[in-house]
């Protein structure tokens, strides 16, 4: 029996999570919950799982995590702000199903120095799939990691033709139902770059070695490639029941949380390459990415506020990546790295940002 706390309750990650333990009541027991602001629907939950232990906020999680004995800690907060509730988990020696992808990229080395090896587990599916496809081989028999987008709603689209999108067709995602921000950050690409970063964090994988490609049929969630010439991908239908079951029992599977592929008949699988022209975040996190330090708190947080003031009709569609840019370039990394420095980059990141999309407007 595996005792699961679950971060971030309410949201996608987290209901889905509690689907995969609702299921499987003799592998899983959920022995607290947190969530942002939800406290009636988290109360629900607590009911329904017959859990003592909530927490309202991300410090209330972050001394859950320290107080409450769990085997895997499931961080499915949104946000740098899941970073205590990561380092927590971390310094207390749980296994961290890691779904808040910005904590490690923010983080950086503060969370890559203290994780023990196979600590932390990936949740999102492009991560999970190499993880998966890993077990293939040897760490030194990696030449390359793919990683797989689908292009989200503008996929095919030139520059030109971003410049009026709308808040409601960013949000029109085409395979995926995810919150405000990761829905907007997947029609910019800005979320495949965090990827590129997280994947670099969790793999240990030259930037250099890692490629997007677009894939709009989102079957294939991501491969490797090996020295040998072979590639090994991972295959499923897009659901993310899957990469979190994974996440709070790796490396074991939980029987049916997902449904297989249908073979029976015709189908075909397409990719593509990235648009860098269209689409330059990727671009723009591999740069911030080689550069480290607060670099990717200070991208992140840009980007939050570039997303936030998009869907206030305050900026255009392009002018998200383009702030992010103008303030990595205006950005100036301090010495040492700390949370306390990292907090106040990414302060100095929100300031600077709403100057610029100031400046846009």
């Amino acid at each position: 029996m595996r005792r699961v706390l679950v971060l971030g309750s309410t949201g996608s990650i987290g209901t889905q999570a509690l689907d995969v333990i609702r299921a499987n009541p003799r592998r899983f027991e959920v022995v607290g919950l947190s969530a942002g602001s939800s406290r009636d629907a988290m109360q629900a939950q607590a009911d329904e799982f017959g859990v003592e232990h909530v927490a309202l906020g991300a410090a209330e999680a972050e001394q859950l995590v320290r107080d409450v004995e769990a085997d895997v800690v499931l961080n499915g907060i949104t946000g740098s702000v899941g970073l205590g509730p990561t380092l927590a988990a971390l310094e207390c020696g749980r296994t961290l199903a890691l779904a808040n992808k910005e904590s490690l990229i923010v983080g950086g080395d503060l969370v890559t120095a203290i994780a023990k090896p196979g600590q932390i587990v990936p949740v999102d599916s492009e991560h999970s799939a190499i993880a998966q496809a890993l077990r293939s081989g040897e760490r030194s028999e990696v030449r390359r990691l793919v990683l797989t987008a689908s292009g989200g709603p503008f996929r095919g689209r030139d520059r030109a033709s971003l410049a009026a999108v709308t808040p409601a067709e960013a949000l029109a995602h085409p395979t995926w139902n995810m919150g405000r921000v990761v829905t907007t950050n997947s029609a910019t690409l800005v979320n495949k770059g965090l990827e590129v970063i997280e994947a670099h964090l969790l793999f240990g994988v030259a930037y250099a070695d890692i490629e997007v490609v677009v894939h709009p049929q989102s079957i294939v969630h991501s491969m490797v490639e090996f020295v040998d010439g072979s590639t090994i991908a991972q295959a499923s239908p897009p659901d993310m029941r899957l990469p979190i079951s994974l996440g709070l029992d790796w490396p074991h599977r939980v029987s049916g949380v997902g449904t297989p592929l249908d073979w029976s008949g015709a189908t075909s699988w397409t990719f593509e390459p990235l648009d860098d022209d269209a689409f330059p975040a990727v671009r723009l996190a591999k740069r911030v990415g080689r550069a480290g330090g607060t670099y990717p708190a200070v991208f992140n947080a840009a980007n939050e506020q570039a997303v936030d003031a998009f869907h206030e009709g305050r900026l255009s569609f392009l002018g998200i990546v383009d702030v992010v840019d103008r303030v990595v370039d205006q950005h100036e990394a301090p010495g040492t790295l700390t949370r306390e420095v990292l907090a106040e980059a990414e302060g100095w990141a929100r300031d600077a940002a709403d100057r610029a999309i100031a400046a846009a407007g």
